[in-house]
């Protein structure tokens, strides 16, 4: 439980205009999705609902079976559903705006739930430093929008293990394709909301290239009852893409992981692709069909043949579905984007996260599209609920005006006694989707439930392990002769088809792909 005190309530109130302040830049200026099957207005707002009141508890639970900042330190090693757009910014800006739809109601006071707000910005606050922690910055907005987390032996495997493709050839036609395909079918399973995918960097290659590390993640059985059944012949349930771009500079990877670059993304500029995979239980990525070129082309025209299957098979699923199952589906699509780390600690339970609250099941009465696109757009984009207003003198960072998306929690806490410090750690809830009944699809083969959590609770990354962990990138670059720092590097080397066995000490110039 939170410990109040002056020092934590600064903490968290400069945190929470932080991420008030890039949520409205985000809005505002990024590309809003809409969809013409799912009603995403209403369900994103009953997620925020859910969020607010279900995720204190699950942090803490999980926070005490593994600390906020060795889960950040895990998933900065390999590519986690717990990233930029889902832990680092989605999880604590959801619970926030959950937060501000009740004061709006007046069912909540900024005062109400401080021990919620506080303990979830703590973790939130713990994690993307340690996550964010080889660049040094909180989120990607701070970095002036970029996203380099991976470490340097990481980024030196993908270099050296990556293969050259040219406009045409069949490596590079499997790529494109299959990241096409890849994004529509991520995007369908997400309830058409971009929570599926993930891309982080630029990462500089030299000679006017770039690398941007592209994700895909609940591709087959996992957590999403309605994923049961579908994409089976996938043997795993995330992939990332590394691509290397020549003549292309990307020079915006925003907090919602979608990027802009100049000229603008072209599959004619790919110069180089590798695929992987990694999750809870795998100790780094684990290279998917990189033998060599042609194993990697043949693997990426499989996989694109099942999703295509798959995206027949999950409309068909989805078509037959109520309104209300869509709305809960979208809604526990986002109030479950923090998932991953119950999966990271071995404490995941399928209601805990499945479930909408009882306490928001009494607002789905309100939520048909008209006042779900009024009430998101008055809150999100043109602040007007009265209580986002401030001082008359105030500006605020990208509007200008004296109003704030996010209400901050008032210093009085310390010492008036007149509010409620929680919402309650009782969880009680239901949803009108079928439940699961699947496996969980993982790196380890498909699993029962508690088997997963058995191995998760067991597992530490190799990288992780106290004799390499507080290792970063300022103490290899003084001790990169050192045979603690060799054992590091080899650590990332291992299922290198260029680099095995190489250690640190390498140069770029050193590797394969500059050859």
């Amino acid at each position: 439980m939170a410990d109040l005190s002056y020092k934590s309530l600064l903490e968290t109130n400069n945190y929470l205009r932080q991420l008030s302040d890039t949520t409205y830049w985000l809005c505002i200026t990024r590309t809003v999705q809409e969809s013409k099957l799912f009603p995403m207005n209403p369900y994103m707002l009953l997620s925020y609902l859910n969020t607010f009141y279900r995720l204190p508890t699950q942090l803490r639970e999980i926070d005490a079976a593994t600390p906020a900042e060795e889960l950040g330190d895990r998933a900065r090693e390999v590519s986690l559903k717990v990233d930029t757009v889902n832990a680092a910014w989605g999880m604590p800006a959801f619970y926030l705006i959950g937060r501000e739809m009740l004061m709006n109601w007046g069912l909540l006071g900024p005062a109400d739930a401080v021990e919620d707000v506080v303990d979830v910005l703590d973790f939130s606050r713990r994690f993307n430093l340690a996550y964010h922690r080889n660049d040094g910055h909180m989120t990607n907005k701070e970095f002036g929008d970029r996203s380099q987390f991976l470490p340097e032996r990481t980024l030196q495997v993908f270099e050296s293990d990556l293969h050259g493709v040219v406009p045409g050839d069949r490596l590079h036609t499997a790529a494109t394709k299959l990241v096409a395909q890849l994004s529509q079918y991520a995007f369908l399973a997400h309830c058409e909301c971009r929570i599926g995918l993930h891309n982080s960097g630029p990462y500089n290659f030299g000679d006017n290239r770039q690398l941007i590390v592209r994700d895909f993640f609940e591709l087959t059985e996992g957590d999403y009852p309605w994923l049961d059944g579908i994409a089976t012949q996938l043997p795993f349930g995330n992939l990332t893409i590394p691509i290397v771009f020549k003549d292309t500079n990307f020079n915006l990877m925003d907090d919602w992981a979608s990027f802009e670059a100049e000229p603008s993304y072209d599959a004619s500029n790919i110069a180089a692709v590798g695929m992987y995979t990694s999750d809870a239980l795998t100790d780094g990525y684990q290279p998917v069909g990189m033998e060599n070129a042609e194993k990697l082309a043949e693997t990426m025209e499989s996989y694109r043949e099942i999703l295509n299957a798959a995206t027949a098979d999950l409309w068909k699923r989805i078509a037959g579905w109520s309104r209300e199952q869509m709305i809960d589906a979208g809604a526990l699509v986002y109030s479950s984007v923090a998932k991953d780390f119950a999966h990271l600690a071995g404490t995941y339970r399928q209601d805990d996260w499945f479930q909408l609250d009882d306490r928001v099941q009494r607002f789905k009465p309100l939520m048909n599209d008209e006042y779900g696109r009024d009430d998101l757009g008055e809150m999100v984009g043109l602040l007007g609920f009265p209580h986002q207003k401030t001082s008359e003198y105030t500006m605020a960072r990208y509007s200008g005006l004296n109003q704030n998306m996010l209400t901050g929690v008032p210093y009085s806490v310390l010492t008036d006694d007149d509010f409620a410090p929680t919402a309650g750690s009782s969880l009680s809830g239901s949803s009108s989707l079928d439940p699961k009944t699947g496996l969980w699809t993982t790196s380890a083969g498909r699993l029962e439930l508690d088997e997963y959590n058995r191995r998760a609770r067991g597992f530490t990354p190799s990288a992780q392990a106290p004799e390499f962990r507080y290792l970063d990138e300022e103490w290899v670059k003084r001790h990169y002769t050192s045979d603690r720092a060799n054992a590091l590097y080899e650590l990332a080397q291992r299922d290198s088809r260029t680099l095995q066995g190489k250690g640190a000490g390498l140069l770029r110039a050193d590797l394969q792909g500059n050859g």
